[in-house]
């Protein structure tokens, strides 16, 4: 097992079109200040993609990145969106350099919104204003995934530099602009301009480093699946004090329904869904503890080792409850009440199978002969990378040069669902998760942080992966 302190991983063998690495790490810090200047007027843009939030600022945001790759004198830079019912979708921004003969074409993928701010009063600083602090850049999107946008920009820009008219391979950026919302159209988008995203490789810079100091490359995402519980036990609401005790109450049938969805070791018991061990990390309960918050006295939930927890095992959660606030609350049977579930999947698990296993058991632990509707939700797949694959080798070759330190193969526990639509539109091409965050960064929470050692290495390793592509092809 690999640990947080021993992080070995085999790297490619040697080959004679090994790309400069001290010429590309002189490129990169050389534009490491206007890097950072541009991800700061990124950040000041609140472009948020969610109904509730002003539109222009979406659309300011990404005529921002529209601006920003003109000026790296790409073929065509265009502003692009789909209907999403009696609305457009969020605007995305594609850009292309067309590959000479014989190279590949690398497809370079982030999004340019960002998460609401939230409550205020938890922020340190001004979310909308990057503010370094400790070598750390706070501020909605500094991490995620305005980074993003800059890790691409920045490698480009380095190569651009270093290897000049050497450099054939094909780039197409595509900057999403709703995956915070939940990427509604982004299948629609894809069909519609699925010659012009075409790509051998796909690098998707939206993830996050083992820790800071040690890179990684995300090789797996658990699947996702939700639905709501709608429980109901009256007809209407009656007194509390003149019914109580022979009826038992929606909240709290609901509660024990809830209940039947973990084992005594916190484990989900439902039957059918895929659990293994595989992962090829040590993720001590210690360091988890620290990442996560969680407080000292509350035991850990499931079995195993917690990286396969995290990452190849079923997670349930209850995201949101329809019942009274305390605040509201009286003396009443209450007469329904609901619940949404999300369920995370493991690798190899199929949603639909998913799906029909938390429904049944649903129906199979009914408490007191309750009314139980569960209404299906959303379904994303899992995903899993070929590490053998060529470009994954010269990715987990690029992230130990930039780093100095052998990278980590991880798995992710959330889900990023529009992957397994690239998987399937554009079936051959390989497809990396990188990222620029590290357990600190507090990716939609308050105070979201950058940490700028690391963001400089993650700009150095992809330019060391586009340089490596350029030479050798797939």
């Amino acid at each position: 097992m690999t640990t947080r302190e021993e992080t070995g991983q085999t790297r490619p063998g040697g080959n004679r079109k090994i790309p400069d690495t001290a010429a590309l790490a002189a490129a990169v810090d050389a534009r490491m200040g206007q890097t950072i200047s541009t991800l700061e007027q990124l950040v000041a843009i609140p472009g948020i993609a969610w109904e509730a939030f002003e539109p222009a600022d979406l659309a300011h945001s990404a005529e921002t990145v529209a601006d920003l790759l003109r000026g790296l004198g790409l073929d065509d830079v265009q502003v692009l969106s789909v209907p999403h019912g009696e609305r457009q979708g969020g605007p995305a921004v594609v850009a292309r350099r067309r590959a000479l003969p014989g190279k590949p074409t690398v497809l370079l993928y982030a999004h340019h919104d960002v998460q609401p701010p939230g409550d205020l009063g938890l922020w340190n600083t001004e979310p909308f204003a990057a503010t370094e602090i400790g070598g750390r850049l706070y501020g909605r999107g500094a991490a995620d995934d305005k980074a993003g946008i800059m890790a691409h920009v920045g490698a480009v820009e380095a190569v651009l530099a270093t290897l000049g008219d050497q450099f054939g391979l094909g780039l197409t950026f595509f900057i999403e602009g709703e995956e915070e919302a939940g990427s509604p159209t982004f299948r629609t988008f894809l069909e519609t301009h699925r010659e012009l995203l075409q790509a051998d490789v796909i690098i998707v810079a939206d993830s996050a480093n083992w820790k800071v100091g040690v890179p990684a490359l995300t090789t797996s995402l658990r699947g996702l699946i939700d639905g709501v519980v709608e429980l109901k036990v009256l007809d209407h609401a009656v007194h509390s004090g003149m019914f109580g005790g022979p009826v038992l109450d929606a909240p709290t049938l609901l509660a024990r329904l809830i209940a039947t969805f973990h084992d005594d070791n916190g484990a989900v018991a439902i039957r059918g869904l895929v659990a293994t061990e595989s992962a090829q990390v040590d993720y001590s309960e210690a360091d988890f503890r620290q990442d996560s918050s969680v407080l000292e006295s509350v035991q850990l939930a499931g079995t195993g080792p917690i990286a396969d927890r995290l990452w190849n095992k079923p997670a349930l959660s209850v995201i949101g409850m329809d019942v009274p606030s305390v605040a509201l609350s009286s003396n009443t049977l209450l007469p329904s009440a609901r619940a949404k579930l999300s369920l995370r999947l493991a690798p190899g698990q199929d949603p639909a199978a998913a799906m029909d296993a938390l429904a049944a058991h649903v129906q199979e632990h009914v408490p007191f002969g309750a009314e139980v509707r569960f209404t299906p939700g959303e379904q994303g797949s899992a995903f899993a990378t070929e590490t053998n694959a060529s470009a994954a080798q010269a990715a987990l070759w690029a992230l130990g040069e930039a780093w100095g330190t052998e990278p980590v193969e991880t798995g992710m526990g959330g889900s990023i669902p529009f992957i397994a639509d690239l998987r399937d539109l554009y079936p051959h091409a390989q497809i990396l998760i990188t990222g620029v965050e590290d357990p600190d960064s507090r990716a939609h929470s308050a105070n979201e942080s950058l940490h700028l050692g690391d963001f400089r290495n993650a700009v150095l390793a992809e330019a060391l992966l586009l340089a490596r592509l350029n030479n050798e092809g797939l």
